[in-house]
Order: structure tokens, then C-alpha cells, then sequence
């Protein structure tokens, strides 16, 4: 999944717009690097739509809008999502985050309970 992928999908998740996000992301005064300006509001739905590439400068801003890591922008537990249901996403995400304050004979003990759940929705299907 791309960054701005992953951009629409937070949106998404968060039930926000494209244009909401242009709007809080113009407020925070962000400046391209190669301009000194802010990018324009159709520059940012072109990033949004892929028609442009989203310049590493504006990460920060991107992160702070969406209230996410920088980090969380480009790594790959985001895409945890059964087609795209976005509602349990969110906290698919926050249990992978919590994972490492378990205990690791608990650790074992879930392994073997999401390998049920595994099996039994093989047989589902």
C-alpha cells in the first residue's frame, strides 16, 4: 500500500474528506521546499489522488493532520483490514501495538487461539 493509500484509508477509517484534510493541512502552514509557499489545495487532492507525488516535507504535516506516527505513514499494519472494514482496522492496530507488553507464554497461549479462529473460518469458506 502506498503512503497515499494509506492516507485515504486513515481518512477513510477516520470518516473524514479529502477536503477536510486539504483544509486542516493549508492551516498548518506547511512549505514545499522547492517553492517556499504552501502547496495549493488542488496540489493536495492531486497527492491524494495520485496524480502527483507527496513531497517528504509535508510527512510532519500529513502526520499531525491525521493525528498518526510519521512512521505510522509507511508502515504495513495499517493494511490490516478485512476488506476494508475500516471500523475494526483501528483496533487491529492497537492490539498489535499492545502485543509487546504481553507475557510471552501468552503470546503462545493467543497464537494458538487465533490459529482456531483460523481453522474454523477455513471451513466457513
Amino acid at each position: 500500500m502506498s503512503v497515499k493509500d494509506k492516507i485515504n484509508y486513515i481518512l477513510a477509517e477516520q470518516n473524514r474528506s479529502k477536503r477536510e484534510f486539504a483544509k486542516e493541512l493549508l492551516n498548518l502552514e506547511p512549505r514545499l521546499s522547492s517553492t517556499g509557499k504552501p502547496p495549493s489545495e488542488s496540489t493536495i487532492y492531486g497527492y491524494l489522488n495520485g496524480r502527483r507525488e507527496i513531497k517528504i516535507e509535508l510527512i510532519p504535516y500529513i502526520a499531525e493532520v491525521l493525528k498518526v506516527s510519521e512512521q505510522e505513514l509507511f508502515e504495513q499494519d495499517i493494511e490490516y483490514a478485512n476488506n476494508y472494514n475500516y471500523e475494526i482496522t483501528k483496533e487491529v492496530r492497537e492490539i498489535i501495538s499492545l502485543l509487546k507488553y504481553v507475557p510471552s507464554d501468552k503470546i503462545i497461549d493467543l497464537k494458538e487461539k487465533l490459529l482456531m479462529y483460523k481453522k474454523v473460518h477455513e471451513i466457513d469458506w
